[in-house]
């Protein structure tokens, strides 16, 4: 019975020398090193602006985020889009910037100015999953050549929104989602004069229709610079020339185009001034409440126009000389201030790919950057095809080919000193969509209150 014990005395004996070769060669199993979610937490503070929706949309992917990377924490803060530059300059101003977020084009290029921002080019060119060539020409915000201060994660256009309901109520046929088939400005306007009621429900075509009891508007349309270049751009004007050394809206392709989107409101009144427009409720809900069967707005409203169950479709827009749309996004940054740029970029990558947020761009608040998710069928189904609620019918040909084949870059990718021209072209435009004074007059105004900003 001794000689039998010794067996298992001896096998343990080795099994402890080869135990210990093991650990010699390999070392402990529990002495390596710490899967990631055992980092030290990181703290990443984003900064957006937005709806109700988009505020909802970006929650849940700040959740899936935190869910792949357990040991980054982002606090997510919506601020509303009036107040998003005074409430970011503060913050710079006391050096309590996020670590990245949401920029507008004005405030950007005034706080890349100071070095406010990572440069993103560093990144991206290090990075093993994404290459600039990947993108879309117009997404990086740059100060310089080389020198990106920001990035638009998901891109914008406009189109021609309108309700189905209204229009066969009214015997007029929807505008075409093709550009090559898009409505004459003869066409948008003799639409919009047939769609436009008064309490009555007299259109702008009756003799006896009262312009001061509008019920129904056949458009909207805000005159902020990127939705008023929609048609100085389709009619061969530009904000400036190719070198930044001229200023070109005071030409008469570009004040013809202002004009005719003026004589909507005071000649055919079949649009609200924007002294009456802010009585009204935004575009998207106006739309939604039969305030207007037409608006001229930004793909972003897909978002809540799809929650909102809106029997709604969207055509390409009226052209003048050419079907063009504004691409236009506000920037992302991230802050020189960060201590944690790498988990800043790594937030900021995931925000680019659409795989990683699928649901704000398949629930119609975004468009990707990635040309790709344009050109392959399977990815674009993944976005235009998952939800027909927020892309109706003619969203495909109408933004998604019409951004990607007749796109122009909108002027705030590319304009300096925006926070200056900016409000001088929008007060100076007032007397314009008022009736008060005409375009070219005007512009001619703004060219010499503008000229000291030129050569950019």
């Amino acid at each position: 019975m001794p000689r039998r014990r010794k067996v298992p005395v001896i096998l343990a004996g080795a099994a402890a020398i080869l135990a210990a070769a093991v650990f010699l060669l390999f070392g402990s199993p529990e002495l390596d090193p710490p899967p990631a979610h055992s980092q030290p937490t990181v703290h990443l503070r984003f900064t957006y602006w937005g709806s109700i929706e988009e505020k909802r949309a970006i929650e849940r992917a700040m959740a899936k985020f935190m869910e792949r990377y357990p040991w980054i924490s982002v606090e997510a803060t919506q601020i509303p889009n009036p107040d998003y530059n005074t409430k970011l300059l503060a913050m710079s101003a006391a050096n309590e910037e996020p670590d990245l977020g949401y920029m507008t084009t004005e405030l950007g290029e005034l706080l890349a100015q100071q070095g406010k921002f990572l440069n993103l080019f560093d990144f991206i060119d290090r990075d093993p999953d994404l290459s600039r060539n990947q993108f879309l020409d117009f997404v990086w915000h740059q100060i310089a050549p080389g020198e990106a201060w920001g990035v638009s994660i998901a891109v914008e256009c406009y189109g021609l929104f309108y309700r189905k309901d209204l229009f066969e109520r009214a015997g007029v046929d929807p505008p075409p989602s093709r550009a090559e088939e898009a409505w004459t400005w003869e066409q948008f306007v003799d639409a919009a004069k047939r769609l436009t009621l008064d309490e009555q429900g007299r259109d702008a075509y009756h003799p006896d229709f009262d312009k001061d009891r509008i019920i129904q508007y056949g458009v909207m349309f805000e005159t902020w610079s990127e939705p008023i270049s929609n048609f100085v751009f389709s009619n061969g004007g530009r904000w400036i020339d190719e070198n930044g050394e001229r200023f070109r809206l005071h030409e008469p392709e570009a004040a013809q185009a202002i004009q005719m989107l003026a004589d909507l409101i005071q000649v055919h009144h079949v649009a609200p001034s924007p002294f009456e427009s802010k009585t009204m409720p935004a575009l998207n809900v106006a739309l939604q409440a039969g305030l207007a069967a037409m608006i001229i707005d930004g793909q972003w409203i897909n978002l809540d126009l799809g929650k909102a169950g809106v029997d709604y479709d969207i055509g390409v827009l009226p052209k003048l000389k050419d079907s063009v749309t504004v691409a236009l996004s506000g920037a992302n940054v991230i802050f020189a201030s960060t201590r944690h740029p790498e988990e800043a970029w790594l937030l900021l990558k995931w925000l680019l790919d659409p795989n990683e947020a699928i649901d704000l761009y398949a629930d119609g608040l975004w468009m990707p950057t990635l040309k790709a998710w344009y050109t392959d069928p399977a990815l674009t189904r993944q976005w235009v095809g998952a939800n027909p609620a927020a892309h109706p019918p003619g969203f495909a040909d109408a933004m998604m080919n019409q951004l990607l084949r007749n796109g122009v870059k909108g002027v705030g990718y590319y304009l300096k000193h925006q926070a200056e021209i900016f409000p001088v072209v929008k007060r100076e435009l007032i007397p314009v969509w008022l009736g008060q004074k005409r375009a070219q007059e005007a512009l001619d105004e703004i060219r010499v209150l503008v000229d000291p900003y030129f050569p950019q």
